[in-house]
């Protein structure tokens, strides 16, 4: 009878482990300028063989740039991250009023590091002139603790005239411009925008120029006092609410703008 030789089923190499690819991918999103031979060697020094081949297929399948396009956008975040406390952001949003059926734009500034909002005013005409006006506004309302702060991004709008970053350049603040059509380098203003559609104006009627303003107002309030934010630990950016005390066991509901927006605490 002849004898039948059989042979393992040979598919190459055997696959990543999945921890290994994850720190793969961590070591290049946390370090824009490290090329696949420089993550190599960083994996080498913490125990791990892998070659910079299979390092590259792995960043391309996870859709990772190499390094020098990797570079730019994440040199873009991190300036974000890591000057967030010195850095201011503004942006304009529409909303429709029911009745006259015209679009008011409301234009608003927002502390990145806390992430505190200003609304600083709304107006169916938003010009250069306006605006304008409003940048000084926000520097009245941060007061003395304007020198805190270095930079505001903005967008490209004509609303945003010479006179707008000279008015924030009197008080050395630099005005950083995002690129064309990139609102999304202006994502800390364009999440605020979704946010306050989301829980207030998609949701109501407004009625008018004032009455937005009155809505805006109320919310804000809410939104800086009382509203937890993940990227503050759950809390307000500034807490105006009383520490909660255990011992009273009667939790209070609060309601406002018509029942949209419910707020507790306890109460005795």
């Amino acid at each position: 009878m002849t004898k039948k030789w059989t042979y393992p089923n040979r598919t190459g190499r055997p696959p990543i482990d999945q921890a290994i690819a994850a720190l793969i991918e961590q070591l290049a999103l946390e370090n824009a300028s490290w090329g696949y031979q420089r993550i190599q060697g960083e994996l080498l020094k913490l125990g791990y063989r892998v070659g910079a081949s299979t390092i590259r297929r792995i960043l391309k399948r996870r859709k990772i740039p190499p390094a020098p396009e990797r570079r730019t956008d994440t040199t873009w975040r991190q300036f974000l991250r890591t000057q967030a406390s010195t850095m201011l952001a503004v942006d304009f949003f529409h909303v429709d009023c029911a009745v006259t059926l015209r679009r008011l734009y409301v234009f608003f500034a927002m502390e990145v590091g806390t992430p505190y909002v200003h609304v600083l005013g709304v107006t169916s005409h938003p010009d250069g002139q306006w605006t304008t006006q409003q940048a000084r506004s926000l520097l009245m309302n941060l007061g003395h603790r304007a020198s805190e702060f270095a930079f505001l991004i903005r967008d490209r709008a004509g609303q945003f005239s010479r006179s707008f970053d000279m008015v924030l350049a009197s008080e050395d603040i630099k005005v950083v411009k995002i690129p064309p059509q990139c609102p999304q380098a202006n994502g800390y203003a364009e999440r605020f925008v979704r946010t306050v559609r989301s829980e207030v104006t998609d949701r109501m009627l407004i009625f008018s120029q004032r009455h937005l303003q009155t809505v805006l107002d109320e919310y804000t309030d809410h939104y800086n006092g009382r509203r937890p934010h993940r990227g503050c630990q759950l809390r307000p950016p500034r807490p105006d609410h009383p520490t909660a005390d255990l011992s009273d066991e009667r939790i209070k509901r609060r309601s406002f703008l018509g029942g949209l927006i419910n707020e507790y605490e306890r109460s005795a």
